[in-house]
């Protein structure tokens, strides 16, 4: 699938569980998705994904779909250029420090600390992310083109 989306493929990227399930489930917004997974695919970028967002993104398909449909949910995202990356010590407290200071669910802080520790956009569609101040460090780059 060719990606026509208007936003140029440049530098690296954290996706959250809700840029990933708009891709996997097909959404408009997921086109975005999809040509940064093509970029990556050519080398051209890197994606990352927070493990903690991994299981996110497992539990609501397996809560929607059920077992064998998160199964093979897995097994398409193994596939994809994603490097999927684990939690540490630094990354938790980051991940802490956000929730302590914004309104954000705990595995959304996962994310959004993820993409400040790499200094790269974190693409989302997820309006809870509206709710960060102006002036803050994240960068996000909406699906929908909301403004962060």
């Amino acid at each position: 699938m060719r990606h026509r989306g208007s936003n140029p493929v440049v530098g690296d990227y954290v996706l959250d569980s809700y840029a990933l399930l708009a891709y996997l489930e097909a959404e408009p917004e997921g086109e975005r998705v999809a040509g940064l997974l093509e970029a990556a695919a050519e080398q051209k970028c890197r994606l990352y994904l927070c493990v903690i967002n991994l299981g996110e993104v497992m539990y609501i398909v397996e809560r929607e779909r059920g077992l064998p449909r998160a199964q093979e949910t897995l097994a398409r995202i193994d596939e994809l250029p994603v490097e999927v990356v684990d939690v540490n010590r630094s990354l938790t407290l980051s991940a802490a420090h956000l929730k302590a200071q914004w309104a954000l669910a705990y595995a959304d802080c996962f994310a959004a600390a993820l993409a400040q520790i790499k200094d790269v956009p974190l693409v989302t569609g997820d309006p809870e992310f509206g709710k960060i101040a102006p002036g803050s460090t994240l960068k996000l780059e909406w699906l929908h083109g909301q403004e962060a």
